[in-house]
């Protein structure tokens, strides 16, 4: 077993939080993972990217060749498309609806969409509504983790417990939110990733 995972958004967006999850989740399970440095501009607004790898054997490099991602998680849409050209063949994009707009020349969204609509694997969610709803837009990145988990070969009980883990130091009305963003996330995509999850 060995999965790929691009992680991207912008500064400020918890990319940062949701490598750290993957990263505990993994070693919990007794499993291989390697996360390059997140790369880009950490202030808020400058893009953001990384590389996560989980294997049950050794793993060598912590950087993905092209082609080889199995999953582009993002938390900007067009910060996703940036990294297209190392998804493979049958790979997924999961992403939030969400545009952080820094640029003059920021695309249209629904140009955006009918991209990230070419490929056959894709979830497109409004992580930020449903975050603002339960309590605090900053957890938008659980909700897109949520909407993620069934592509990846983690457990959900291990992902629930480094999520504890992470945020053991906060209050347990910060643990209970980002718990909550993780489990909406999820269900709003089950159905579409029965089908990745091997339902």
């Amino acid at each position: 077993m060995k999965t790929n995972i691009i992680l991207s958004g912008v500064g400020g967006q918890g990319i940062l939080t949701i490598a750290a999850i993957l990263d505990t989740a993994a070693l919990i399970e007794d499993l291989f993972i390697k996360q390059s440095e997140v790369h880009g501009m950490s202030q808020r607004g400058g893009a953001v990217q990384s590389h996560v790898r989980i294997s049950d054997k050794e793993i060598f490099s912590d950087l993905i060749p092209e082609g080889q991602a199995d999953l582009i998680l993002s938390v900007e849409p067009m910060e996703m498309l940036r990294y297209i050209p190392f998804l493979k063949k049958d790979g997924w994009l999961v992403t939030d609806s969400e545009s952080f707009v820094n640029t003059s020349n920021y695309p249209e969204k629904s140009d955006l969409f009918d991209q990230i609509k070419e490929h056959p694997n894709h979830i497109i969610v409004n992580a930020t509504e449903i975050a603002k709803y339960i309590g605090n837009s900053k957890v938008a990145n659980m909700v897109i983790l949520g909407a993620a988990s069934a592509i990846i070969p983690l457990s959900e009980s291990s992902m629930i417990e480094a999520i504890k883990k992470l945020f053991q130091h906060k209050s347990e009305r910060i643990i209970k939110l980002n718990l909550e963003a993780f489990s909406k996330g999820k269900k709003v995509a089950e159905g579409i990733t029965d089908v990745a999850a091997g339902k």
